[in-house]
């Protein structure tokens, strides 16, 4: 659970508490003189990681493996990279579109 920060407004004492993110600032008391007229205050972030894990290997791996296939996809030739437009006359030979058929009906 995050530690969030707060001033109580009738004694103005700054005081830590250890609340759910769903927790609602006007139901949080003051551990100094049990008001609940707190004031949550905007702190840092804080994160600890515990074990061998290196912060920001993943992302790293994923940025270079981009940048290699960007590298790989700016070599390629640009008519691989771009669609080709119609002929303004691809339709000009035909007269009229085939009627739809209807459906024989047999008895």
């Amino acid at each position: 659970m995050p530690i969030y920060e707060y001033r109580c407004g009738q004694c103005e004492k700054v005081f830590e508490a250890t609340q759910s993110v769903h927790a609602r600032t006007e139901d949080t008391v003051c551990p100094f003189c049990q008001a609940q007229d707190a004031t949550k205050l905007l702190s840092s972030f804080a994160s600890k990681v515990v074990g061998t894990h290196k912060t920001g290997f993943a992302e790293m791996k994923a940025y270079n493996m981009l940048n290699e296939r960007m590298d790989k996809f700016s070599k390629l030739p640009p008519v691989m990279g771009t669609r080709a437009m119609p002929p303004s006359d691809l339709f000009s030979s035909l007269e009229t579109p085939p009627a739809p058929s209807k459906p024989s009906q047999e008895s």
